[in-house]
């Protein structure tokens, strides 16, 4: 039968005490039938039969032993399996393309180049006795635009290795202890893939664990972050993790990582980002001024390339020939003006 039929059955519950309220009994039964199609329909199994209990009341299952993939009822997902769902892929960029400050460059350089010498720093000078498992983990801060991504790249590029990208969104779970597993397994297909891990977003999972805990969620927070400090630990690699809110990190990843802070380009900066930015194949009318377009502050890389985005798909709607130099001000005034006011 497809699995979709399969799916489609009535998942028949057991065993919750008839002196607990019926809504309340209702919402367990539709959660753990919930999850129970989530796992199939993820794991692609058709049958499976999963007992709960308690170890005081005597009712606790004995632990199957693990059966083959495929075989339908004892399965589990091993963490192969769920490593699956992360895949790495080829950079797109490389340090011709990254523009930041001299300084901030020679920082990424260095701070990876312990990939290329690690054997003899770590194996021939044995520092491996006081490090077994050398790695280098990068925090990337600042505000957005400013080139973390991007960075990511570059080095991935650099290290002639494939990038591996993942977001909270991506790693976390509605279904308890489901998160931190899908933290491990990013991990692990980082590792299978020989890959430079940039998981985004990172304030959601490094921030100060919670102390008050009442709820699963909160519970489950925690449990990701912990899992992820033991992931760190021995994790064998080049790991960044980017963020524009760090003030709140949890003491426990301050410690581990090199933080680099990614500044807003000043005119220079900026002048060497808008030629990066105008392919040869763009055509350009002859008062475009790269020099100019620098002076105009507070854009960042990000606002200078949605600029040019969104000066060409103006030009190219009104059937003009050439970009002009005005076309490029004003996609770069709209953009500002645009902005979202903080308070």
């Amino acid at each position: 039968m497809p699995l979709e039929k399969e799916l489609e059955k009535e998942i028949e519950i057991k065993g919750i005490p008839k002196y607990i309220p019926e809504l309340i009994a209702e919402e367990c039964r539709t959660k753990i039938s919930d999850a129970v199609r989530d796992l199939l329909h993820r794991s692609g199994m058709k049958k499976i039969s999963i007992s709960v209990g308690n170890e005081d009341d005597g009712t606790q299952p004995q632990r199957k032993p693990k059966q083959k993939q495929g075989d339908g009822v004892g399965d589990e997902v091993s963490i192969e399996q769920r490593a699956e769902q992360y895949r790495s892929r080829e950079p797109l960029f490389g340090f011709d393309f990254l523009v930041v400050p001299d300084d901030l460059k020679e920082t990424l350089l260095s701070a990876v180049d312990l990939v290329l010498v690690e054997e003899t720093v770590f194996d021939k000078w044995n520092l491996r006795s006081i490090e077994p498992f050398p790695r280098a983990a990068l925090n990337f801060h600042g505000n957005p635009g400013t080139g973390k991504t991007l960075a990511a790249h570059a080095i991935s590029a650099y290290l002639k290795k494939p990038i591996l990208m993942a977001s909270y969104a991506q790693i976390e779970s509605k279904y308890v202890g489901d998160g931190s597993k899908n933290v491990e397994a990013v991990f692990y297909a980082a590792e299978r893939d020989g890959a430079v891990l940039l998981i985004d977003e990172a304030d959601s999972l490094l921030s100060r664990r919670l102390t008050d805990v009442n709820q699963g969620a909160e519970q489950a927070i925690n449990s990701m972050r912990s899992q992820l400090l033991i992931c760190l630990e021995n994790y064998k690699g080049v790991a960044v993790f980017s963020t524009n809110l760090v003030q709140n990190y949890d003491r426990g990843f301050e410690t581990r990582m090199r933080h680099i802070f990614f500044p807003m380009p000043d005119e220079a900066v900026r002048q060497k980002i808008w030629a990066n930015h105008l392919p040869p194949q763009l055509p350009l009318a002859a008062d475009v001024s790269i020099e100019s377009l620098a002076r105009v502050d507070d854009v960042c890389g990000r606002d200078i390339k949605n600029a040019v985005i969104d000066a060409a798909l103006r030009a190219a709607r009104s059937r003009k020939t050439r970009i002009e130099m005005g076309d490029l001000v004003e996609a770069v005034q709209r953009l500002k003006s645009g902005r979202i006011k903080r308070l």
